[in-house]
This record gives C-alpha cells, structure tokens and sequence, in this order.
C-alpha cells in the first residue's frame, strides 16, 4: 500500500514522503490518526506540483539549519551529574538533559530531534548524540558526562 506521509513518522519517513507499508499499518494506523494519505495518481501529480513550489523556501531552511549546525559544532557541553562508586550515575542522562544543556549554552532544540546513541546514559565519560536539525542536515554531536562538584 502506497502512502503520502502528512508529518514525519518516526523510522518511517518524512513529511511528503512516498512509502510503502502494510495494509493494515496504513488503513488501521497511519490514515485514521491523520499522519498520511492514499498515494493515487493524482495525488501524487498534487504532491510533485507543491514540492516544486516548495523547492526554494526549501532552501532556505537547509541553509538556516546550517548555520545553527556550524554554531552547535563550536560548543563544548560538559552536563554534571551525581556519581556513585567508579564512574556509575545516580540516575541517568537522557535527551532531555542534552536538550536542556544546550538551551543553557544558547541554542534551543527540541529533544525529539535528539538521539543518544545507545539510549540513556548511565555512566561519566564522552559520548556522541544524533542531532537532527532537517531531514537534510544531521549533524554529530559530541559531548560529556562528567561529575557533579560536590
């Protein structure tokens, strides 16, 4: 079954999408929850003609995601956390706690277009995170857990 995605859905596709997924993923989930509709002919030839209109305005959101990619790249973000015995946290570091660091440094970006590779963080050290700013511009982020002064 052919769908136009109306949003972006996660590990599916992005907005104005053309995919391919199972009828009753379609006809249960996707189409009954608003996130997209029936790919026909001619909603495609609608599709093709707004994504041309689109192309320009485009642009200029890949280059605006650019510079704040660039400016993210200069930060250095260090987040504090209580630590235990060797270098175990008291609780965990997530994406929240990224989103909320780099707010602080200047920057605001929604935790949902951040990802911690390998999920949650449970111990000090260096680690990287995904940071999506488009579908187009992703950048690597890296950053540290380190421990809280006491």
């Amino acid at each position: 079954m052919e769908l136009i995605l109306k949003q972006d859905v996660q590990d599916l596709g992005f907005k104005d999408d053309i995919v391919t997924v199972k009828p009753g993923y379609g006809r249960n989930f996707l189409i009954p929850q608003g996130l997209a509709t029936l790919a026909t002919p001619s909603a495609k030839k609608v599709l093709a003609e707004n994504l041309k209109q689109r192309a320009h305005r485009e642009q200029k959101l890949i280059d605006d995601a650019q510079k704040i990619a660039d400016t993210l790249k200069a930060l250095e973000i260090k987040i504090p956390a209580k630590v235990g015995a060797g270098d175990k946290l008291f609780g965990s570091v997530s994406n929240i706690d990224l989103s909320e660091a780099i707010s602080k440094a200047g920057e605001s970006i929604d935790r949902k277009f951040i990802t911690i590779q390998g999920g949650i963080i449970k111990r000090t050290g260096p680690y990287n995170a995904k940071i999506r700013l488009h579908r187009e511009v992703v950048i690597d982020f890296p950053f540290e857990v380190i421990a809280e002064a006491k």
